[in-house]
């Protein structure tokens, strides 16, 4: 068997890095020529909540040759018809490809390589890129965890294979229902994400400060009417359940999800969005694939999303050169 993890930036290296450190093998490849360098040179080092260096065998798009059984996807999906199509040629007839993007990517994907050849992932932690060939876990060890599932009703021929290299780094949740499970980690990217971008702070910041936690919990609770709406089934997130924590419908239960959110997050307080790390690079973000999806399923199910249509509004603005990431822009909520 073989593996890879297609654009190992910051959590694709810390992945690949616990993948090698376990023993399994897998190659990181990745655009950025200096990262790739000093990953051959130095190995990858894993920095944050926990500190080790890994060998591991690292190389460009340029390098690659041959045929993978999996492959993990892990760019940004804003390329994905051009990256899927070009992966596509390095993929075994029966392969498969993972996405761990974030938004709602497999049906995509799947329209490219078809159905039984994708599985979707989601990652319950947070990475930051520091320098080329080291990266920053910023999520406690304990929260390293991964949910594991499929679009197709037919289990793909490397699934278990799949679930073994994710289980070197943390466990692994298998779920039959996969859309709630990307809706609960679109929720906390709608929000706490979102609002890192907006703010240019961490996860913790935004749910520190009580006006930007009023817009946190505004966004959860948009993405939450939509589910309801649309008849998805929110899945628990690391054993929570996101919906009958922080959903209201007066003002009692709206006081206590306000005061539960900072809790909720405490353990990812140091993340800081990819989003934002984005625009810190001068790149163009996925807003429009996290908080502009749930402004789209909420204009499909009738349900007004106007928290995150901002949201979406203030990052083109950034991204524009309009807008600065700070603490300032909460103003534009009003």
């Amino acid at each position: 068997m073989r593996a890879a993890i297609y654009g190992a930036g910051s959590l694709g290296t810390i992945l690949g890095a616990f993948i090698s450190k376990a023993g399994g093998k897998i190659e990181l490849i990745n655009r950025n020529k200096a990262h790739v360098e000093a990953l051959k040179k130095s190995g990858a080092k894993v920095t944050g909540t926990l500190n080790f260096t890994q060998k591991v065998d690292a190389y460009t798009v340029d390098e690659m040759s041959g045929i993978y059984d999996i492959i993990f996807l892990m760019t940004k999906q804003q390329h994905n018809a051009e990256v899927v199509a070009f992966l596509k040629g390095f993929l075994a007839p029966d392969g498969v490809i993972v996405t761990l993007q974030n938004g709602l990517p497999e049906l995509e994907i799947s329209n490219i390589v078809g159905e039984d050849r994708v599985l979707g992932c989601t990652v319950a932690w947070g990475a930051t890129m520091q320098e080329p060939g080291v990266c920053e876990l910023t999520s406690e060890p304990d929260s390293l965890t991964f949910s594991l599932g499929s679009i197709s009703k037919k289990k793909n021929v490397h699934f278990d294979e799949v679930k073994s290299l994710l289980e070197m780094m943390g466990p692994v949740e298998v779920d039959e229902n996969f859309i709630g499970t990307r809706w609960s980690k679109l929720l906390i990217n709608a929000s706490f994400s979102g609002m890192s971008a907006v703010l240019g702070c961490t996860f913790g910041e935004a749910a520190g400060d009580r006006n930007s936690r009023k817009i946190v919990q505004a966004l959860i609770k948009e993405c939450i009417d939509v589910c309801d709406r649309a008849g998805i089934k929110i899945e628990p997130i690391q054993g929570k359940d996101v919906v009958k924590l922080l959903d209201y419908h007066g003002p009692v239960k709206k006081a206590i999800s306000f005061a539960i959110i900072p809790l909720a997050i405490r353990k990812h307080a140091l993340l800081k969005a990819s989003m934002l790390q984005d625009i810190e690079h001068g790149k163009k973000t996925e807003v429009d694939a996290i908080n502009g999806v749930v402004s789209a399923y909420g204009r499909k199910t009738g349900v007004p999303t106007p928290m995150n249509d901002k949201v979406v509004e203030i990052i083109h603005g950034i991204e524009e050169g309009r807008l600065k990431a700070e603490m300032n822009n909460l103003k534009l909520f009003a």
